[in-house]
């Protein structure tokens, strides 16, 4: 007749997956113990791994045969839990005669070895006969189990064997569960190493392929992986995308794809990751259709089981991560689920952090679109009336000149001549503005004295501020000041700031300007300041100030003439200089613009 020692497999794989060396040799150890010592030709040793539990077959001594077969099996605790309660208690150990046995069991359980029983004596011992010593922790829960057969003196033992039985099983138990415990440990340190490394590499990506590629070692080391994959899914609940861990093309059925993101959205609701593999129950995200469906894909591809896990942030499911193993592989520990969410935690900030970055990024994209745009379509107006407008002011010339118009029309002729020429001037600002704001059209940066520039735009303006009999006060030093940039451009940035000044200003105010190398924390820079005693901005104003076409709400400013051109044009010109404007006001006491340049 046939039986075997040892559960049969759910799954067979070359060697026991024990990553302990340590904790191996101690098993194997108590084997050989038990197969020298207490007189039976073979012991095998299991450990509870899985959930749910599975006993796998660590240590196997007395026979190269049986060795070979049984290390590394797998069989559920629940089988060998209904065998358990037919036992004799003898113990520490659990005896099943054969005859209590489940018929044709032995036909379905693992290694059986070929022998008889010696005689008919009622101790005889038979080759279906079960011996076992289920090893518990102290909380009562089963940890492994210490099987023997073929005693050398083909009988059962008696009581003098027992109680040496009884020793190695008391010492199979502690091993067991240090190596259990170690084992943990050693899982938890793994684990914690890949979440470190995800947290420090991945988390500080901005782009999903570069996530899922610093993640991908971490992952697989981590939690001893075949291979893995991302999904992400869209703002609106659709397919997202797939990344895979080496950059192949998964190819994943709309129907899986589905079941996917609706299986990680309840799984994030409710904060579980979960196995897929066979003789699992699946979860209660899957029914048994879907669950049957993904087994047969993974199969398909050379994969046993998937740790399946939501990845998002805050109540917001962002995807799932996938987490593969082959046949022959480890079961998924609950350790590792734990630790897996944690995880999908981490990604799904990362994920968030890119998918904000790509949609600031697109909207800067699509604003530059937009500002070229108007740029484009201000320099295309601009030259459009200025043609059909210099025509007009030369007819209006030779109009003014004519000998006999009446003085009423030479008067409406001259009105028509002032409106053009400020006509002239918007288009020339527009122009300019569309040219300062084109990033194609790059500044040739040159040294610029600001002595010079400042002494122009006051022979200028000297005129308008001498009718308001304004005070103006410049604090220019001797020497050159030298800016590095477009001389033009900056000469328009110092005219427009000091005109607006004499203009804002009130009549018997003051005006100061001053040129002054920046000092401090910006040494390398020179600041243009230009200060006003005049009407001031609020400072709902001042967010606004700057924009092109923006008009103060003040209504002494709105009195005076003007596009709103003249600080958009000096905003984008500073820009373009890699400089910055600074602004302070206070209404009815005054403004100050502070202009900071590159020093040449």
């Amino acid at each position: 007749m046939d039986r075997e020692i040892a559960p049969a497999p759910l799954e067979t794989s070359a060697q026991a997956t024990w990553s302990d060396a340590a904790s191996r040799d101690a098993l194997q150890l108590i084997a050989d113990g038990v197969t020298r010592v207490a007189g039976f030709g073979i012991a095998a040793i299991s450990v509870v791994r899985g959930d749910p539990g599975y006993l796998e077959v660590m240590a196997v001594a007395g026979s190269d045969a049986a060795r070979e077969e049984l290390k590394g099996r797998h069989t559920p605790i629940e089988q060998l839990a209904q065998e358990i309660e037919k036992a004799d208690d003898w113990g520490l150990l659990r005896f099943v005669p054969h005859e209590r046995l489940e018929p044709g069991l032995g036909e379905t359980w693992g290694w059986v070895p070929d022998v008889d029983p010696i005689d008919d004596a009622p101790d005889a011992w038979h080759p279906m006969d079960l011996l076992i010593a289920p090893l518990y922790d102290d909380s009562g829960r089963m940890r492994g189990t210490l099987a023997m057969d073929l005693p050398v003196d083909g009988r059962r033992p008696g009581e003098a064997q027992r109680a040496v039985l009884d020793a190695y099983a008391e010492q199979a138990r502690q091993a067991v569960i240090v190596a259990l415990e170690r084992q943990a440990l050693a899982d938890q340190v793994r684990m914690a190493e890949a979440a470190r490394r995800i947290v420090r590499k991945a988390t500080a990506q901005l782009s999903l392929e570069r996530i899922v590629a610093d993640s991908r070692e971490a992952l697989i080391e981590g939690f001893r992986a075949a291979g893995m994959w991302l999904q992400t899914f869209d703002d609106v609940g659709g397919r997202g995308a797939i990344y895979s861990a080496d950059g192949s093309v998964i190819e994943l059925t709309p129907e899986l794809v589905s079941i996917a993101e609706t299986a990680a959205r309840r799984a994030w609701e409710f904060q579980e990751a979960s196995v897929v593999a066979p003789n699992v129950p699946f979860g209660e995200w899957l029914t048994d259709e879907q669950g049957e469906m993904i087994l047969a894909y993974l199969g398909g591809i050379g994969i046993e089981s998937i740790l399946f896990t939501p990845l998002g942030a805050g109540p917001q499911c962002l995807g799932n991560l996938v987490l593969t193993r082959a046949f022959g592989a480890p079961d998924w520990s609950e350790a590792e689920a734990t630790m897996a969410l944690d995880i999908g935690h981490d990604l799904g900030r990362a994920i968030l952090n890119a998918r904000t970055f790509e949609r600031e990024h697109q909207l800067v994209e699509e604003l530059q679109e937009l500002d070229a745009y108007k740029s484009q379509l201000i320099a295309t107006v601009a030259h459009e009336l200025k043609n059909p407008l210099t025509s007009v002011m030369g007819h209006l010339e030779m109009l003014e000149s004519s000998p006999d118009l009446s003085g009423t029309t030479k008067g409406s002729l001259q009105v028509m001549d002032r409106g053009a020429k400020r006509m002239v001037r918007v288009i020339d600002d527009l122009l300019l503005l569309s040219k300062v704001g084109d990033p194609e059209n790059r500044i040739i940066a040159a040294p610029v004295d600001l002595h010079r520039v400042v002494d122009d735009v006051i022979d200028l303006t000297m005129v308008a501020a001498q009718q308001k009999r304004l005070d103006l006060k410049i604090d220019v030093p001797d020497h050159a000041i030298l800016a590095l940039g477009d001389a033009e451009e900056i000469d328009r940035v110092c005219a427009n700031l000091v005109s607006n000044a004499v203009k804002y200003t009130p009549a018997d105010g003051s005006v100061s300007i001053s040129v002054e190398v920046a000092g401090g924390e910006h040494p390398d820079q020179v600041v243009l300041t230009v200060a006003d005693a005049g009407i001031g901005i609020s400072q709902a104003d001042l967010a606004h100030l700057g924009t092109e076409f923006f008009r103060s709400s003040n209504p002494a400013a709105v009195a005076q003439p003007g596009t709103g051109l003249g600080l958009a044009i000096v905003r984008r010109i500073v820009d373009r200089h890699h400089g910055r404007l600074e602004i302070s006001s206070e209404l009815g006491k005054g403004s100050t613009f502070r202009v900071f340049l590159p020093a040449a």
